[in-house]
């Protein structure tokens, strides 16, 4: 088909990936954002973790995760080939661990509801955890998940940045873009500028530096509460991650002691380290967690509300995008997620 003129409105991973994919089919492409890669992307931990985030009742949307996490490896090398950056893309797998009985319980409905759907879960002996991860507390009893990956967000975006052009301008009203096609892809904003039914859900991450750092990701629990480790190669570990039905834009000092202290229970050499950050960042949410993609009007494409999976989406998203840039119909795996299911038009 023709070039057609595409203008994107978000320039966070998904509204960055949607634009070089459609550029590098041959479309003319400009993205809109006042502060391009500061958003849900600047704060997110980049875990690609379709077994990790499965939960009962999601099976549609763990179907579609798992196909996502499957093009992440070609898509990392592509987009790394293409920008000369390195991405931090690391595959060694994510260790899911607790601390007590209760935390151990907890985990094991998990770990059979994960196994049902196929996927790759490895128990191991506490020798077998500690060879893998010396750090972790010696009470720690967990399992492996080998196809449990991550990616530095940070990265991706500064990469996808290279190869796209952005114009850091507010859009107020997606009728005031000359282009063939708008993609809204604007996190949280969409909720105004498309009439979504998104919200924000606010999350804090931590990072922390020192001189030792776990070898794997590492999720779970410690007596309770909830965490995630995410080590990055040059020392920082990422601590996260607050869920708040809120927008405020504040950490709150008992998320953070939380956090905190639920890190350094699982990795206690961690309290040795430095806090360096606190970020926070609002996901999109939606009332069924899944993502809104899909045609929103004639000439209008949204993709949004991607939650906790935006990292994770970001390739296989701007895949469906631009097959709907270029005249096709949306993969059966995105059904499920289209706008209407949500807004009610047809």
């Amino acid at each position: 088909m023709a070039p057609l003129s595409v203008s994107v409105v978000g320039g966070g991973v998904i509204g960055l990936s949607i634009a070089w994919e459609c550029a590098r089919r041959g479309h003319a492409v400009t993205v809109y954002d006042p502060d391009p890669g500061r958003g849900a992307s600047h704060v997110a931990a980049g875990m690609l973790a379709p077994v990790g985030e499965s939960y009962f009742g999601e099976r549609e949307l763990t179907a579609l995760l798992l196909e996502c996490a499957r093009r992440w490896p070609g898509y990392a090398a592509e987009l790394a080939a293409a920008s000369g950056h390195e991405l931090g893309h690391r595959t060694e797998g994510t260790l899911q661990v607790g601390l007590t009985a209760d935390d151990l319980a907890e985990l094991r409905r998990l770990w059979t509801h994960q196994r049902e759907l196929g996927a790759d879960v490895v128990a191991l002996d506490a020798d077998g955890l500690r060879e893998r991860e010396p750090l972790l507390n010696p009470r720690a009893r967990g399992v492996l998940v080998e196809s449990d990956h991550q990616v530095d967000p940070r990265r991706v975006v500064a990469a996808l940045r290279e190869l796209v052009p952005v114009r850091r301008e507010a859009v107020r009203r997606l009728s005031d873009l000359e282009a063939d096609v708008v993609v809204l892809a604007a996190g949280c904003a969409s909720a105004a500028l498309g009439g979504l039914p998104v919200r924000p859900v606010q999350g804090a991450v931590l990072r922390l530096r020192g001189q030792a750092a776990p070898r794997h990701v590492i999720r779970g629990y410690a007596d309770g509460r909830a965490v995630y480790l995410v080590p990055r190669r040059d020392g920082e570990v990422l601590v996260g991650a607050t869920v708040e039905e809120r927008a405020d834009g504040h950490a709150t000092a008992g998320g953070v002691r939380d956090l905190l202290r639920a890190a350094t229970d699982l990795v206690p050499e961690l309290a040795e380290h430095a806090l360096v950050e606190v970020s926070v960042g609002q996901r999109p949410g939606t009332a069924d967690n899944g993502p809104i993609v899909g045609e929103l009007a004639p000439g209008v494409l949204v993709a949004t509300g991607h939650y906790r999976h935006g990292v994770l989406a970001a390739p296989y998203t701007a895949s469906a995008v631009a097959d709907l840039v270029d005249g096709a119909t949306l993969p059966l795996l995105w059904e499920p997620f289209s706008p209407q299911r949500l807004t009610g038009r047809r």
